[in-house]
């Protein structure tokens, strides 16, 4: 198969892309990395009238510790995002993900907000982004806004971008103490999308109890999801008395309509969902202490 014929639009700025997207409407899309729209298009899954390449607009581009905070712009790359160390060391959740997306051709094309607003339900950037609670930076010709993660995914490649919307950059908190953190998925082949995955991210005070805790699931469900119950069961615990399967079976117990496919059914995926949560707490935890 091949594209249907489209429009190429290189604009060397966001306020060039964002007028192209005023201009057309519905019948432009924004092209970051094309590692996933470009397979859709030359399947004929997607049919768009106006291409919009943001691969030229470098002020999309960097990584920058902001009060607290680590901004990425939407258009750095995923090799960029493994290579830095400001990343490992203030989002490590972000950095452990990230060699597992795809292959290196992959991450050496694709870019942060490419994979955060293609919002595939199996992927790890979206996961990621939730339970940190990232802000999504996002402008269009009406101006600029800041979308929460927490509403930013609305469902299977859908989120609440507008059409005429570019994504610019994504501010992730910066956890300190002593934290943990970790990324655990099942894929049929390393640089598959996940089968279930999770994220967890936990932080422990001096006498080792859970003050905090983050969970995110991915390829659970239409959207990536937060695993609140188990949150909030194991905040205010000591973490040595933490049943990891438990946490797992917590998160897994709320999720809503968990997809059945050729490659797992609902309840195999929910089982190892589960799993993947308790093997994410337990590395998340031993960090965390240390060990």
């Amino acid at each position: 198969m091949k594209p249907a014929p489209f429009e190429y639009h290189a604009p060397s700025t966001v306020e060039e892309a964002v007028a192209v997207l005023t201009e057309h409407g519905d019948g432009a899309k924004v092209i970051a990395g094309g590692q996933s729209l470009v397979p859709m298009l030359a399947l004929r899954l997607a049919v768009f009238d106006h291409l919009v390449d943001l691969g030229r607009i470098d002020q999309l581009r960097g990584i920058e510790r902001q009060n607290g905070t680590m901004r990425i712009g939407a258009g750095t790359t995923q090799s960029a995002i493994e290579a830095s160390s400001e990343v490992a060391a203030h989002v490590p959740l972000l950095a452990r993900a990230t060699p597992l997306i795809g292959h290196v051709q992959i991450r050496n094309r694709g870019t942060l907000g490419g994979s955060i607003a293609h919002a595939d339900p199996a992927a790890e950037y979206p996961a990621v982004a939730l339970a940190l609670d990232a802000e999504l930076e996002a402008v269009s010709a009406r101006g600029s806004r800041t979308i929460p993660a927490a509403s930013f995914f609305t469902g299977t490649w859908t989120t609440d971008l507008a059409d005429d919307e570019v994504l610019t950059g994504v501010t992730f908190p910066v956890w300190s103490g002593k934290t943990g953190f970790a990324v655990e998925e099942l894929a049929r082949r390393h640089g598959d999308f996940a089968i279930a995955g999770a994220t967890v991210a936990v932080e422990l005070d001096d006498r080792g109890t859970v003050r905090r805790c983050a969970i995110g699931l991915f390829g659970m469900g239409p959207a990536p999801e937060r695993g609140a119950a188990a949150e909030q069961a194991v905040v205010g615990a000591a973490a040595v008395d933490v049943d990891a399967a438990e946490v797992g079976e917590a998160a897994a117990a709320t999720l809503g309509s968990v997809p059945s496919d050729i490659h797992a059914s609902d309840a195999y995926r929910t089982r190892v969902g589960a799993v993947m949560v308790a093997r994410a707490w337990r590395r998340a935890i031993e960090e965390a202490q240390g060990d």
